[in-house]
C-alpha cells in the first residue's frame, strides 16, 4: 500500500449551472498537513464537504486506505473516522455543549433508552482537557445559543476529534480564533501529525499556511492549479497561483504615522456591561482607523456590539454628533455601519436572498416620498454591490446561504458601502476572504479614510490591526490596557506582550 491514506481522481461536483469541482485528483499522506487554498468560490470547501460525507459526488472516485470511499453522510465518514469542523453552521444552537460534542452518537452514553447525562459531560471535559482547551474551563451543560463564534467553533472542534479520527478537516477555523486559541490549535495539529494522523486544513492567511503546512493544494474555480511542498514555495508564489495575475500594489497602509483629523465623531464614556467590558472610554476621530485587539475574552467583540447600540450598558454612554446611541436603530439613523464577525447569526438573513440582504440597511433612503420602494431601485443597488465586491453567484436573487463563506462576507460588508456613512464598526472583516478581496476591503478602508469616515477596526489578525489602524486599543479581560501610537512601538511582539 502507498503512503497515501486518501486518494481523489477525477472528482466532479456541480449545483445547477455551477461546477463546483473539476477534474479534481489529490493526494493526502499519512501524518501530512495538508494546505488547501484558493479564491473565495474556487471549491475548497465542497471538496472537504465531499471528503467528509456532507455532498456526494457526480462522478470520480475516492479511495481510503486503497478501498472505495463515497460516505452517504458525517456519520458514515466518522465511522470510518474522517470528521470535519465545517467553516459555517456546525453547531445546534438549543443544545448543550455535551450533546453538540457527540450528537448522533449519544448511544455510548444511554441505558435503557435514557443518556447518562453525568458520563456524557465528563467525557466531554476530558476531551477539552486532553487538547488542552481548558482555559476558560467549559461547561458541557451549558447551552450553546449566544455563544461568540471562537467558543463555538471550539466546541465543533471538540466534536471533530471526539470520534478519534486519522483525518481531521479544518474549514476556515483558524480566523475565528484569538491569538492564544490559535497557537493552541497550531499545537494539536503538529501533535495530530506526530500521532500519524492527516490534516487538510483551508486559511486564506498564506503566511498562516506556509507556516504550519507539508504541503499546498491550490484550486481555482474548482481545478487544481498545482500542489507544491511547503519548504520549496513561497507567498507570491501561491498568490500568483491562486489568482492567476500578480496582486500589486500597497496591501496594507504604507505611512508609518497617525493621520487623522482632530474633529471627534464619536465618544465613549466609561461604557460597562457586566462580565463583558468595565470602564471603556476612547474618542474616534474623523477619518480615524482605531484597532481593537487582545486574547480571547478580552472583550473586544463586546466593544464593537456596545458602540452600535446593541447592549445594554450598566454605566456610561455613546455619543455620536451630539446624541446618544442607545439602540442599533439610533446608530443607523446616524450614519453609522456594523459588520459583526459573526456574519451569520449576527448580520445576514441567511436564508434570505442577495437582493433583500443587500438593499436591508438601506430601506430608509430608498423609500419614495409616499414610501413606496421602488424594485428597480432596489434591484440596481443589489446589482451595483455585487458588481463593485465582484460576488461570485447566480444573480441576486440567489439565496445567501448557497454562497462560500467569503462571498457571504462581501455581501455583509459591500451593503453597508453604498450608504453615506460616518462611522464603521468593522468586528473582523476580512474574515473568510482570499487575498485578492482582503486587498480589496483595505483599499475601500483607505478610501474611506481620505473621505473622512472614521472606522472602529477590530480584529483578531494583529497584522491586520497594525497593517491598517492609527491608533490600537490593547484589552486584557475586558479592560483597556493600553493604546499604542502608530509611530510609537507599533510591532507584534510589543502588543503580545500587552495582551498576555
Amino acid at each position: 500500500m502507498s503512503g497515501n491514506i486518501l486518494e481523489i481522481k477525477g472528482l466532479y461536483k456541480k449545483f445547477g449551472p455551477t461546477h463546483a469541482n473539476i477534474n479534481v485528483n489529490f493526494a493526502l499522506k499519512r501524518g501530512e498537513i495538508k494546505g488547501l487554498i484558493g479564491e473565495n468560490g474556487s471549491g475548497k470547501s465542497t471538496l472537504l464537504s465531499q471528503i467528509a460525507g456532507v455532498y456526494g459526488y457526480d462522478s470520480g472516485e475516492m479511495l481510503l486506505d486503497g478501498k472505495h470511499y463515497a460516505p452517504q453522510n458525517p456519520l458514515d465518514a466518522n465511522k470510518l473516522k474522517v470528521s470535519m469542523v465545517l467553516q459555517e453552521h456546525g453547531i445546534i444552537d438549543k443544545l448543550p455543549v455535551g450533546v453538540n460534542v457527540y450528537l448522533g452518537r449519544l448511544q455510548q452514553f444511554t441505558r435503557n433508552g435514557a443518556v447518562n447525562i453525568k458520563a456524557l459531560n465528563r467525557a466531554v471535559t476530558d476531551l477539552f482537557d486532553k487538547w488542552g482547551f481548558t482555559d476558560p474551563p467549559v461547561n458541557p451543560s451549558e447551552i450553546m445559543t449566544g455563544m461568540l463564534i471562537e467558543q463555538r467553533k471550539i466546541v465543533e472542534l471538540m466534536r471533530a476529534l471526539s470520534v478519534e479520527p486519522d483525518i481531521v478537516l479544518l474549514d476556515e477555523i483558524t480566523q475565528s480564533l484569538s491569538q492564544n486559541n490559535r497557537a493552541k490549535l497550531y499545537e494539536l495539529i503538529n501533535k495530530l501529525k506526530e500521532m500519524g494522523k492527516s490534516v487538510i486544513v483551508i486559511t486564506h492567511d498564506i503566511d498562516e499556511m506556509l507556516r504550519i503546512s507539508d504541503s499546498i493544494t491550490v484550486l481555482r474555480d474548482g481545478e487544481v492549479i498545482g500542489d507544491v511542498n511547503t519548504h520549496e514555495t513561497a507567498a507570491d508564489e501561491i498568490r500568483y497561483m491562486m489568482v492567476g495575475r500578480e496582486i500589486s500594489g500597497d496591501y496594507y497602509r504604507a505611512d508609518k504615522t497617525p493621520d487623522y483629523q482632530e474633529e471627534i465623531v464619536l465618544k465613549a464614556e466609561n461604557i460597562t456591561v457586566p462580565g463583558e467590558l468595565e470602564d471603556i472610554s476612547f474618542d474616534l476621530h474623523k477619518g480615524e482607523i482605531l484597532g481593537l485587539c487582545g486574547l480571547s475574552d478580552s472583550g473586544i467583540h463586546a466593544v464593537g456590539k456596545a458602540v452600535y447600540g446593541m447592549s445594554k450598558l450598566s454605566r456610561g454612554s455613546v455619543t455620536i454628533g451630539g446624541t446618544t446611541i442607545k439602540s442599533a436603530e439610533n446608530a443607523l439613523n446616524n450614519r453609522m455601519s456594523y459588520v459583526p464577525k459573526d456574519r451569520d447569526h449576527d448580520a445576514l438573513m441567511i436564508h434570505a436572498s442577495i437582493l433583500d440582504n443587500a438593499v436591508l440597511p438601506s430601506l430608509t433612503e430608498l423609500k419614495g416620498s409616499i414610501g413606496y420602494l421602488s424594485p428597480k431601485k432596489l434591484r440596481h443597488l443589489a446589482h451595483q454591490m455585487v458588481g463593485k465586491l465582484q460576488v461570485k453567484c447566480t444573480g441576486i436573487r440567489q439565496s445567501v446561504d448557497a454562497l462560500s463563506g467569503g462571498n457571504k462576507q462581501k455581501v455583509n460588508l459591500g451593503r453597508w458601502l453604498t450608504k453615506d456613512l460616518k462611522v464603521m464598526v468593522l468586528d473582523c472583516p476580512t474574515r473568510g476572504v482570499d487575498v485578492g478581496v482582503k486587498a480589496y476591503i483595505y483599499s475601500l478602508m483607505k478610501q474611506a479614510k481620505k473621505d473622512g469616515i472614521a472606522t472602529i477596526l477590530i480584529s483578531d489578525e494583529l497584522t491586520e490591526v497594525l497593517g491598517m489602524a492609527d491608533r490600537l486599543i490593547v484589552m486584557k479581560d475586558g479592560h483597556a490596557t493600553r493604546t499604542i501610537n502608530r509611530d510609537g512601538d507599533f510591532t507584534e511582539h510589543s502588543v503580545i506582550e500587552v495582551m498576555m
